[in-house]
């Protein structure tokens, strides 16, 4: 069949004869030319070393799904699935919206055989009809959606047993972690993004990740034990999926350096925090982060209490900064300097030192 002005140049050499086309003695191409497509894979190898590197196994999953995971979904409607025009059952009857459900797949097949801890992760595309939207001659496919994804899951315990370390479930605050350091590998510092908390159909706790922008990156949580239970599965698992299109788009300029240890010790101040029930450590850490910029090295929260001897509707928050200047040791009116910045703008939000 002749439509493009290819098959037309196809069909005059099939007719004069390929082997009439004389061919000269050299042949000229290019072929170093490096687009999006290659940053990206390069970008997917370096984080799945990484992950693999953190005890995490890569699995691979079909693209095609069971209708009834999307079935009576809100969040994920069926009629947003792209559908096969003859499936050979309902089981793969259409194309995934989400890598989550393929993970559970795969974890309750190991689960099943005395397989009870893992970490995996999965690179793989994800599919979308938007029905709302309408086709032309010169967009027929603007009604369907691809874009990568990054799912990650944890379940089980996070380490084995042994003589001197007792078992530990993992947590949501392992998974997060896990995220944390895949975004710091791609020149995305913790300032950078927006974290609220939140809940749907799918997560009964999760953490959604933004850009400064708005731009969603990610969403890291622990699946309802009504998922769970469509798969067979009664231990509790935590997922990550990470939008890898936008955290590529975001990250892909980034040029992450390496520098020499500093020559100076650090040090270290604490503060104890009183503060609204509602505010949450990333708020404290935003504000702590953008008051010192220059010696400011990290911020943790090491103790939080609630109960006896505290106001109505407060908690108290101990936080640990480190301060550093890499070149020459820091002298005490430095310090008192940035820690009265720091102080005065917790302050300026409503915290009360202790």
């Amino acid at each position: 069949d002749v439509y493009r002005p290819c098959d037309v140049v196809e069909e005059i050499l099939r007719v004069y004869g390929y082997n009439n086309v004389e061919i000269g003695d050299e042949m000229h191409v290019s072929l170093s030319q490096r687009g999006a497509t290659d940053e990206s894979y390069d970008m997917q190898q370096t984080i799945s070393e990484q992950l693999t590197a953190a005890g995490f196994s890569e699995i691979m999953n079909n693209s095609l799904t069971a209708v009834s995971y999307y079935e009576n979904s809100e969040l994920l409607p069926l009629a947003n699935c792209v559908r096969l025009l003859n499936p050979l059952s309902n089981d793969l009857g259409v194309m995934r919206q989400t890598l989550l459900y393929g993970g559970l797949e795969s974890i309750s097949h190991n689960v099943n055989r005395k397989m009870p801890d893992l970490k995996f992760y999965e690179f793989g595309n994800v599919y979308r009809f938007n029905p709302e939207k309408e086709s032309s001659a010169e967009k027929p496919l603007a009604q369907y959606s691809e874009r990568m994804e990054l799912g990650i899951w944890i379940t089980g315990k996070k380490e084995p047993a042994s003589w001197n370390v007792k078992a530990e479930e993992a947590s949501v605050y392992d998974l997060m972690g896990v995220v944390n350091n895949i975004l710091r590998r791609l020149g995305l510092q913790p300032a950078a993004v927006i974290t609220t908390q939140s809940s749907d159909e799918i997560f009964s706790a999760k953490l959604d990740i933004a850009s400064r922008s708005g731009k969603h990156i990610a969403e890291v949580g622990i699946i309802r034990s009504s998922i769970l239970k469509k798969f067979d599965i009664e231990q509790s698992v935590t997922y990550a999926a990470i939008d890898w299109d936008s955290l590529f788009k975001l990250t892909a300029k980034n040029r992450v350096t390496y520098a020499e240890l500093p020559k100076t010790q650090p040090v270290d101040r604490d503060l104890a925090l009183l503060v609204d029930k509602s505010v949450r450590f990333a708020d404290i850490d935003a504000v702590i982060r953008k008051a010192e910029r220059k010696l400011l090295r990290d911020v943790r929260l090491f103790d939080v209490y609630e109960g006896k001897n505290l106001p109505a509707g407060k908690k108290s928050y101990a936080v640990s900064m480190k301060l550093q200047d890499n070149e020459k040791t820091l002298t005490d009116k430095q310090i008192d300097a940035s820690m009265s910045r720091i102080i005065d703008a917790l302050k300026n939000m409503g915290a009360e030192l202790r």
